[in-house]
């Protein structure tokens, strides 16, 4: 139950969770506060949710709340008797390990383009990383942390010409370039995003010993300040469910619920191939079980294509200061069924703190006409949590020591720094003592080393050289890169997928 029109409860059928659904609303206006009950809602039914937190208030979910003056007075006006303080079961996650088990995923599992877009990178630039990550799959090269990328973009710009050769050109600027695209990545303190152990999906959908879903809330007070960063990230995670998870058609309640904060930060400077594949998971991704709901200021934030899978709809108060607002306003009543007693625009102007216009799936999947519903609250706290509360629940989440601790396995890095290691003598024995060779005065001389790396490389009569070899084994791989591609899935081919 959502809430009260009049004397009618406003709910949302827990057969439509996997529906999608919008929050929208002005700062202030109790959006928060609707996201947290309807994240209480699908936990005491058994569904898990994940959920970011951007101001640090969701972290309230935890802990059970406490009854104040505003509370008992909106309680009273919606009669609930059967209404009681409960901490819901939480996981906490970040991506910098701060306040959270760290969040984390490798190279190859967020792919080329993802990767592309957190760097900021140009076409030309987001094509050598494109290189890098069809070199490493031919080579048989694990993509798991920074280092491994950086020790194959060094491979790279040390065998610049064959590769460009094989692959397509890699130019020094574009190198030079997303080397350093990666150094600013991480001064931001994103490097921990990178490396082992990664996330199992698993993980997210897990039930408390009493049935209720787990409830995971992901830190991002801090990655909210890096837009990319933040929107990527869920992007990818989105992505990974999708492509995880099995079809199971509409069942009696979602496997899983994504509550998508900032949602506008989703769509904002995205490239139109990539938003085309995010209405695409959108839109496929409610057969596998899972319900996405964007939390937003505006309608006007989600585009079209997306707003239109969007079946429940909470819409707080929109103030029309400027022709800008007002057509906002037009835009968020258009999107809800009429009500022939309910002026749409003029309400959602008029709304009180803890007010919304609410439309929901009913019946068959028909959406409800719109209400004016007074929110009823959730039976957390209201409120941020102390350092110390976080603590706790962090070491009562059944995960301490699983993720804390990362791992450093033989990848990338290490394979070519042991290549390096055993071609060199290699070249040295197979080349014999250099040749002496004569200067203008016609005294002997030893060969310099120059000529004992150009032999490394290109080989001599009687040895091939390395990068004969490297072109040879591209060759004989052909096979099985275009097999790892297929497997890759639909967002696989666009956002890396795992590889």
């Amino acid at each position: 139950m959502l809430g009260h029109a009049e004397d009618r409860p406003i709910t949302l059928p827990l057969k439509f969770g996997n529906r999608h659904g919008l929050i929208a609303g002005a700062t202030g206006t109790g959006k928060t506060v609707s996201v947290l009950r309807l994240v209480e809602g699908f936990s005491k039914a058994g569904v898990p949710v994940v959920i970011a937190d951007v101001k640090g208030d969701v972290a309230g979910l935890g802990m059970a709340g406490a009854m104040n003056p505003k509370l008992q007075a909106r309680l009273d006006a919606l009669k609930l008797a059967d209404f009681g303080f409960a901490a819901l079961p939480v996981a906490f996650w970040d991506l910098f390990g701060v306040n959270g088990h760290p969040l984390r995923t490798t190279v190859s599992e967020i792919g080329p383009t993802l990767l592309s877009r957190i760097l900021q990178l140009s076409e030309a630039q987001g094509g050598v990383l494109d290189i890098a990550f069809a070199l490493a799959d031919a080579e048989g090269l694990l993509l798991l942390d920074m280092d491994d990328l950086r020790a194959l973009l060094g491979f790279i710009g040390e065998n610049r010409d064959v590769v460009s050769k094989t692959y397509g050109l890699v130019s020094s600027q574009s190198l030079a370039a997303l080397q350093r695209a990666l150094l600013k990545f991480e001064q931001e303190g994103a490097r921990s995003l990178l490396g082992e152990p990664a996330l199992q999906l698993g993980d997210l959908m897990r039930t408390a010993p009493d049935g209720r879903g787990t409830v995971n809330v992901i830190a991002a007070e801090t990655l909210v300040l890096k837009p990319r960063l933040y929107a990527s990230f869920l992007l990818w995670l989105l992505s990974e469910l999708f492509e995880t998870l099995p079809e199971v058609g509409d069942l009696d309640k979602p496997k899983l619920v994504f509550v998508f904060d900032e949602a506008h930060l989703l769509f904002a400077d995205c490239p139109p191939s990539l938003q085309q594949r995010i209405e695409q998971v959108v839109r496929l991704i409610r057969s596998k079980g899972v319900g996405v709901y964007f939390c937003t200021q505006s309608p006007s934030d989600i585009p079209d294509v997306v707003l239109a899978q969007l079946g429940h709809r909470i819409q707080h108060a929109l103030r029309a200061f400027t022709p800008r607002d007002q057509k906002a306003v037009r835009v968020a009543a258009e999107t809800f069924v009429p009500n022939p007693a309910l002026d749409t625009a003029r309400a959602i102007s008029e709304l009180g703190v803890g007010e919304a216009l609410v439309s929901t799936l009913q019946g068959g999947g028909q959406p409800s006409m719109v209400e004016r519903t007074l929110m009823a609250p959730p039976g957390c706290r209201l409120g941020a949590i102390t350092p110390d509360e976080r603590a706790a629940l962090r070491a009562q989440s059944g995960l301490a020591g699983k993720y804390d601790t990362s791992l450093d396995r033989d990848s990338a890095s290490e394979m070519l720094e042991r290549r390096a290691a055993q071609a060199a003598p290699e070249a040295g024995r197979d080349a014999g003592p250099p040749a002496p060779t004569r200067d203008s005065g016609g005294t002997a001389t030893e060969a310099k080393p120059s000529s004992r790396l150009n032999d490394f490389l290109w080989g001599t009569g009687r040895r091939q050289g390395a990068v004969e070899a490297m072109t040879k084994s591209a060759a004989r791989t052909v096979g099985n890169q275009l097999g790892r591609s297929l497997l890759r899935g639909l967002l696989g081919g666009l956002l890396g997928g795992r590889r």
